[in-house]
């Protein structure tokens, strides 16, 4: 497996899809995808039924991280919110996600309990504070190939000059990977990349309907970004496809004539591993 720095460092630009369990996961890996990135929000509300609004624990997040990094063949790039606590908390998450074999770990500035960075009321803590726990982080971590991802959301409550000031200032205290959640217009994204490009790589998010408009990829290299997130991708489609699929059901008892694409119990056990449990049982437990 090429690790998220050496891909970073030879100037891959990095789309990585949002995953959140292991059907997700399974099938952007089988992809031509360079890195995965497990999003907070989906695994919030696909394990816990919760929204994202500080609710899911550290235990929560590291264990499904490593259950997807365990699972899939390309680099795993994961949400840590805060970092679950104080300082000592942000050493155990760092500590905890490396060795669940994270490549990268995403930590903001919100004030506990964060909020998704598109909804609304999300406060920052003083910028003092997010530099302690960037050095926390940092120090933290086992290996330099273990990349930190600082991001502010200071946008929304303080404007894009106040989160391009926190993203230099995350550059400068060592932060491999600078986010500026939510800007609010393709101009915000291009003088965020203006500002920040070359002082440290540059991570955009992209959700449609969110916040923040969707940005070609072309237009993200030609702004200096280096890698793109849609965190929604798979879970808005699974949410539609999934709807319709029921309402089918519903109205005609039956999946017979649905008119929503489904895999065939062949393509499923395959994803599920089927195959290798055959060959364990042909060669071991078959008479």
């Amino acid at each position: 497996m090429e690790t998220l720095r050496s891909l970073l460092a030879a100037k891959e630009f990095i789309v990585a899809p949002g995953v959140y369990e292991m059907f997700s996961a399974r099938i952007a890996d089988r992809m031509d995808f360079k890195a995965l990135y497990m999003t907070g929000y989906g695994v919030s509300v696909s394990h816990l039924g919760l929204a994202d609004a500080g609710l899911v624990t550290y235990r929560d997040m590291v264990d499904r991280a490593r259950t997807i990094a365990s699972g899939i063949s390309k680099p795993l790039i994961a949400d840590a919110d805060t970092g679950f606590g104080g300082l000592i908390n942000i050493r155990e998450t760092v500590r905890g996600y490396e060795a669940a074999g994270v490549q990268a770990l995403q930590m903001e500035d919100q004030e506990m309990p964060k909020k998704c960075g598109h909804t609304p009321n999300r406060r920052v803590v003083p910028l003092k504070d997010m530099l302690k726990r960037i050095e926390v982080a940092l120090d933290a971590r086992r290996s330099k190939d273990f990349l930190l991802i600082a991001r502010t959301d200071a946008r929304t409550a303080h404007g894009i000059d106040e989160a391009i000031a926190r993203g230099r200032a995350f550059a400068e205290a060592g932060a491999d990977i600078v986010f500026v959640e939510s800007p609010e217009s393709e101009d915000e994204f291009r003088r965020v990349g203006d500002a920040l490009a070359g002082k440290a790589w540059l991570l955009a998010n992209m959700v449609p309907t969110g916040r923040s408009p969707e940005i070609a990829r072309e237009k993200l290299i030609e702004y200096g970004y280096s890698i793109a997130i849609y965190p929604s991708a798979g879970m808005a489609a699974a949410c539609a496809a999934l709807e319709a699929a029921y309402s089918h059901l519903l109205a005609h008892g039956s999946t017979q004539g649905s008119p929503v694409p489904a895999w065939d119990m062949h393509r499923m056990h395959d994803l599920a591993g089927f195959p290798d449990v055959w060959a364990f049982e042909k060669k071991y437990a078959e008479p």
